[in-house]
């Protein structure tokens, strides 16, 4: 059953999304005065790991009163239940949603008509307008976020909204931007990521790249954001087609381009062709402080700033599982997967990124008799899923290793993942490699050269096992779901506290 867009809460604005999430226990408000220099990122981290309420900073220190921080807005939930909330709630689905629904309603998303924003005269991120020698970033409540960290991150959990010089494609992404002074910015920009694209055709031209940075916007943007839908199509336009209905946006002050109207910060400006400036370390999504990783990156020199009264500035801490670059990234990745498996004609039935892995590990779950329906072997199957994915442009850049299984297990619970590749995966032929590779070079486990060509060896753990045994004779999984009839599994459920079980 595919998702219809009628079903689903378009909400259109930060503070709505917080709104909601307050609704179902996943705001905590901090009113205590707290520290940007690192106290911010070190309550968030906790927060992360017990899956602890969102915290909003009311207050921050030397800052103006009224602007705030929301850290970890698609982290995980410790409530029953609500596991995905945040993420769920962004997209429009009920809080209760299970990963893989959250999968399939964007994958089935990408078959749909895209729809263009509408554009407003006016909207609420036009209520604070700098320019020019007006312009103060330092104003802005901008962690330091990790202690090692080579400067304070603005952009983290934002889009960067680009065009192509001749118009024909704008692209949103997420990519992380450092504060250097009150108009100015250093930021990492991978040369085979779609921003690096666009820059490129900009520099061949001559002229600086046009940017703006949108921080603060509507909920599901930083999930198309992290979408890696392919090159020429736009991620607004995408979004639209999701909720079925145009995303509203409005016109920069300096720079053509479109940006969300109900945006709390927006930068504009120009990514430099000459200037350059330290950039770096970060702790990162691997779940490491690659405390070598500093080098001159490109300077954003800012020549606008508008934002709403009390800005909110969203703040993602990226670091070890599970964050929101596992979350905001690794789950509309495993949309994208499932998209493109679908397209191919292979027996998929969900996709999963193993949250807990740090976005290293990545489940392709096929339908239980994909044997009978494609006649391929398990080797056979894996070659052909790993040229799928791995051909597949962006969406390759970061998937550096496939678990390949059959779909008869939950692929959202990394114990039941564990098991399965543990259990199923063969040690000495069990492997599929696929050398040369686009990759990101964010992963500590790479070579230098992988790191300076931008490529290297990925892997397909064949844990399939249809081909192996007769169809009648299939292990069957040893646990309560599988051993016992649904009928007295529901009596022992019913009776758990007679038993003396609380």
């Amino acid at each position: 059953m595919t998702t219809d867009p009628a079903e689903l809460k378009h909400l259109k604005s930060l503070r709505e999304f917080i709104d909601e999430l307050s609704g179902i226990g996943e705001i905590q408000p901090i009113d205590k005065e707290v520290d940007w220099n690192l106290e911010i990122g070190a309550v968030a981290r906790r927060s992360y790991e017990l899956r602890a309420a969102a915290p909003l900073f009311n207050t921050i220190k030397g800052i103006e009163k009224g602007f705030r921080v929301l850290a970890a807005p698609g982290g995980l939930s410790a409530q029953p239940g609500l596991t995905y909330s945040r993420i769920a709630v962004a997209l429009g689905l009920p809080p209760d949603a299970k990963g893989a629904e959250i999968i399939t309603a964007m994958a089935d998303a990408r078959t749909r008509e895209p729809i263009p924003p509408k554009v407003l005269e006016t909207g609420p991120c036009k209520e604070n307008v700098m320019v020019g020698d007006d312009v103060d970033l330092l104003k802005f409540p901008t962690p330091l976020i990790h202690d090692g960290d080579g400067g304070r991150y603005i952009q983290t959990w934002g889009m960067n909204i680009v065009r192509t010089p001749d118009g024909s494609w704008t692209n949103w992404s997420i990519n992380r931007m450092m504060l250097v002074d009150r108009n100015r910015l250093a930021c990492l920009i991978p040369p085979p990521q779609h921003l690096g694209i666009i820059r490129a055709l900009w520099e061949k031209q001559g002229e600086p790249l046009p940017i703006a940075v949108a921080l603060g916007v509507e909920p599901g943007l930083p999930y198309v954001g992290g979408m890696p839908i392919p090159e020429g199509e736009d991620e607004s336009h995408f979004l639209g087609a999701y909720f079925g209905e145009p995303l509203e946006m409005v016109r920069a002050e300096t720079v053509d381009l479109l940006v969300p109207a109900t945006a709390e910060i927006v930068i504009e400006g120009h990514v430099s062709l000459t200037d350059l400036v330290d950039e770096g370390p970060m702790g990162e999504y691997p779940g490491y402080l690659d405390r070598g990783n500093r080098s001159p990156k490109p300077v954003l020199h800012v020549s606008a700033v508008t934002h709403r009264n009390d800005a909110i500035l969203p703040v993602a801490v990226a670091g070890a599982p599970v964050e929101e670059d596992h979350t905001g990234w690794g789950m509309p990745h495993a949309a994208e997967m499932t998209h493109v498996l679908r397209q191919a004609d292979a027996p998929v039935s969900a996709c999963w990124g193993v949250l807990e892995s740090a976005a290293h590990w990545w489940v392709v779950a096929l339908t239980p008799d994909w044997h009978e329906r494609t006649g391929l072997s398990s080797q056979e199957m894996a070659q052909r899923v790993g040229e799928i994915v791995f051909g597949a442009g962006k969406l390759a850049f970061g998937i550096p290793k496939l678990i390949l299984v059959e779909h008869d297990f939950d692929i959202a619970d990394p114990n039941q993942v564990i098991w399965a590749f543990a259990s199923r995966s063969h040690p000495e032929h069990g492997e599929a490699h696929f050398a040369n590779q686009p990759q990101n070079i964010i992963p500590v486990y790479l070579d230098e050269h992988e790191r300076l060509s931008y490529h290297a060896t990925k892997v397909v753990y064949n844990c399939l096992l249809a081909d192996r045994f007769p169809a009648d004779e299939r292990p069957v999984a040893s646990d309560f779901a599988h051993n016992w009839s649904p009928e007295l599994q529901q009596r022992v459920l019913d009776d758990w506290k007679a038993y003396g079980y609380r």
